[in-house]
């Protein structure tokens, strides 16, 4: 069982008005999480907005979440980006603050090759004493880690498990855990056997995915489909422009987005307080 937790919430970050990050909003947001079947976060990562959090403010948050974190759950810091060197600070940095694990996105936009992905990740797992949770995201990355180079990452020390958010990848790989990276696919992960899930729906129904991981697979199957309308919701415009809007929705305000990501417009917002709606999740 993996050290890092089950139902683990890639947190957005709060913003107040100013789009400074609110701190107060944060430390909440981590206790309801808790409360309601999360037992790890995922801190400045893509649902963080952290491609706009200066080093600064990400690694402050960091600090933040392992300070405030609630009894029985897990800090995982992003720790990713497309120049080794700074994922590697940043990995260095985390660990010295506390996080229990990294997630390491591979080098986007840059495209290296095989043997400079190996190389990357060499690199940064020998920044920390702590899990390293490899990110393979292709739809932002535009790479694949295909399951043969993951099995091959995972005989690099401290590399531990892989956030699988490229579904047609997804299968258990000797020497990792395997999350699912997409909310669509947590209840396929779980039966393969997997860790669990990275997730986003878990800030809007936490306790249903926490249901799931220890259900039979009829009972888990019935949960998963009554949650699929929410899983196509969230992707009505790119993540998180709608996990912030369905969060304002059902009373839980976190703020705006910072450019270039933009609030959802007057019909994704309709569209997701429509499934909030039929799921009951309106106040």
């Amino acid at each position: 069982m993996s050290t890092l937790g089950t139902i683990i919430t890639a947190v957005v970050t709060p913003f107040t008005d100013d789009f400074t990050v609110d701190e107060d909003a944060f430390v909440s947001l981590l206790k309801h999480l808790a409360d309601n079947g999360s037992d790890g976060f995922v801190v400045a990562g893509t649902t963080g907005e952290g491609s706009t959090l200066s080093v600064e403010e990400h690694l402050d948050l960091v600090a933040l979440a392992v300070r405030e974190k609630p009894a029985g759950t897990t800090i995982i810091a992003n720790a990713g980006g497309n120049d080794t060197r700074e994922s590697v600070h940043l990995t260095e940095r985390a660990t010295e603050l506390g996080a229990d694990g990294t997630l390491n996105v591979v080098g986007y936009y840059n495209r290296p090759n095989r043997r400079g992905i190996v190389a990357h990740y060499r690199a940064v797992a020998a920044a920390t004493d702590k899990p390293v949770v490899l990110y393979n995201i292709p739809s932002r990355s535009t790479l694949d880690l295909d399951n043969d180079l993951l099995a091959e990452l995972a005989q690099i020390e401290h590399i531990d498990a892989v956030k699988q958010a490229n579904n047609a990848n997804l299968a258990l790989v000797d020497g990792l855990d395997l999350y699912a990276g997409n909310d669509d696919v947590l209840a396929r992960t779980l039966d393969l056997g997997g860790a669990g899930g990275i997730c986003v729906i878990s800030h809007l129904v936490g306790p249903l995915l926490r249901e799931m991981v220890d259900a039979t697979p009829e009972r888990r199957a019935e949960i998963d489909a009554h949650l699929q309308p929410l899983n196509r919701v969230m992707g009505v415009t790119t993540n998180p422009i709608p996990i912030k809007a369905a969060l304002d929705l059902v009373g839980r305000p976190v703020g705006g987005l910072r450019l270039p990501m933009i609030e959802a417009d007057d019909a994704e917002r309709a569209q997701i307080r429509a499934v909030l709606a039929d799921l009951g999740l309106l106040k």
